[in-house]
C-alpha cells in the first residue's frame, strides 16, 4: 500500500519528505505562499501513537514550512490502517483526517471530516479503486495492461463535430451555393426572415478547404482536452453554447456597425473551447488530470493573444465571432466549475 500511495502522490506532482520513521511520510504540492501537505501514517497492529502525538507531529509539520516562508499551510493526515475503528480514535477531534482500509483500498471519510481536500478525494479514490481492480485482475489470471501502454479512447464529441463538418462541406462542392445561401447567418436573415436555426447551421459550413482544414485541426486538437477533462455531453453543449454567442455578437456588431455580413464557420465555437481551456487551466493550476498534462497558464494567454491577433490582422476573419465565443466558453466552464460539473467533482455524471 505505501508504494502505491507513493505512486498516486507522484502521479499528481506532489513532492515526498523522508522521514527517519518509516510509518510517516509528507507529500507536499507548494505554489507561490501557500502549501497542500499530505501526512501519510502507516497504522500497523503494532504501531502505538498517542492523539497528543499525532497532534504534536501536525504541529512540527506546519512549523517546518512556517519557516520557509509559508504564509498558508493545509495539512490532511491520511492514515493508513487495518482497524479503522482503532485508528480512529487517534484524529477522533481531528477534521483534516481521512483514512485508507489497508485490505479493500477504500477511502475512509467520517461525517465530522472535511469532505474534499481540494479537488484530491475524486482523484484518490479512483486511483485505489483502480489499483484494487487491477490486483483483483491478477489473483484471476487476468493480464494487467502493459506498463507503458495506454489505452486511447476517440474523444466521440469531437470527432462527430469533426466529421459532421467535413461530411457538409462535401456536400456543398456538389450543390454550389445551395446549403450556404440556407444555412450561413447574418442579420438580415435570422432577424428579418426569422430563420432562426441558422445560429446553428452556420456553425457547420465553410468557405473553402483551407478554411476547413485549419478549424478542423483546431477543433480536433483542443476539443479533445476539454471533452476528457469535462465529458462529452457537457462539452458538447459547451461547444453549441459558444458557437451560437459567436454568432449572436457577430450580428450584434452588424446591426450597430451598419455592415451586412453573411458568416459560416466554426471559429466561434472553437473560440469557445480555447475560453474554457484557460478556465479549467487556471482551476487546476495546469494540471489536467484527466489526460495527464500539464499546460502553464502564460502559454494558454500567448496562445490566445496570437489568436485573436492573427483574427484582427487577417482578411475576411468575422472576429466578433471569435469573441463572443470566446467568452461565452469560457462562461459555460466557469458554470460548470463553480457548480461541481467538472470530471472528478462531486456532480459529475458522465
Amino acid at each position: 500500500m505505501a508504494e502505491r500511495i507513493r505512486e498516486f502522490f507522484e502521479e499528481e506532482g506532489y513532492a515526498e519528505i523522508p522521514s527517519n520513521l518509516p510509518q510517516f511520510t509528507i507529500y507536499f504540492w507548494m505554489e507561490n505562499h501557500y502549501v497542500n501537505v499530505f501526512h501519510v501514517i502507516r497504522y500497523d497492529d503494532n504501531f502505538n501513537i498517542s492523539h497528543d502525538q499525532y497532534m504534536h507531529l501536525k504541529g512540527k509539520i506546519k512549523e517546518l514550512f512556517l519557516q520557509k516562508g509559508i504564509g498558508q499551510i493545509h495539512i490532511l493526515s491520511l492514515i493508513v490502517c487495518n482497524d479503522a475503528e482503532k485508528a480512529g480514535q487517534l484524529c477522533a477531534e481531528d477534521t483534516m483526517c481521512w483514512m485508507i482500509e489497508r485490505d479493500s483500498g477504500r477511502l475512509l471519510v467520517w461525517g465530522h471530516q472535511v469532505s474534499d481536500f481540494y479537488g484530491m478525494r475524486g482523484k484518490l479514490e479512483s486511483f485505489l479503486a483502480a489499483r484494487q481492480e487491477e490486483e483483483g485482475n491478477e489473483r484471476s489470471g487476468i493480464s494487467p495492461q502493459k506498463q507503458g501502454e495506454t489505452k486511447y479512447k476517440v474523444p466521440a464529441v469531437t470527432a462527430a463535430f469533426v466529421a459532421a463538418n467535413i461530411l457538409v462541406f462535401i456536400v456543398c462542392t456538389f450543390t454550389g451555393n445551395l446549403l450556404y445561401n440556407i444555412g450561413a447567418v447574418g442579420f438580415a436573415q435570422f432577424m428579418g426572415r426569422k430563420e432562426y436555426y441558422r445560429i446553428l447551421t452556420s456553425l457547420f459550413l465553410h468557405w473553402d478547404i483551407s478554411h476547413l482544414t485549419s478549424n478542423m485541426i483546431m477543433l480536433y486538437c483542443l476539443g479533445e482536452v476539454v471533452e476528457r477533462q469535462l465529458g462529452s455531453v457537457k462539452y458538447g453543449i459547451l461547444y453549441l453554447t459558444a458557437g451560437i454567442c459567436g454568432n449572436a455578437l457577430s450580428m450584434l456588431h452588424e446591426y450597430y456597425s451598419g455592415s451586412v455580413i453573411l458568416s459560416a464557420g466554426a471559429s466561434g465555437a472553437i473560440f469557445g473551447v480555447i475560453g474554457a481551456l484557460l478556465i479549467l487551466v487556471i482551476y487546476n493550476k495546469g494540471r489536467l488530470n484527466q489526460i495527464s498534462i500539464q499546460i502553464s497558464i502564460k502559454r494558454m494567454v500567448f496562445m490566445i493573444a496570437y489568436s485573436l491577433y492573427s483574427g484582427f490582422v487577417g482578411s475576411n476573419i468575422n472576429n466578433a465571432a471569435h469573441i463572443g465565443g470566446f467568452l461565452g466558453g469560457m462562461a459555460a466552464a466557469l458554470i460548470y466549475r463553480l457548480c461541481g460539473f467538472e470530471r472528478n467533482g462531486k456532480k459529475h455524471e458522465d
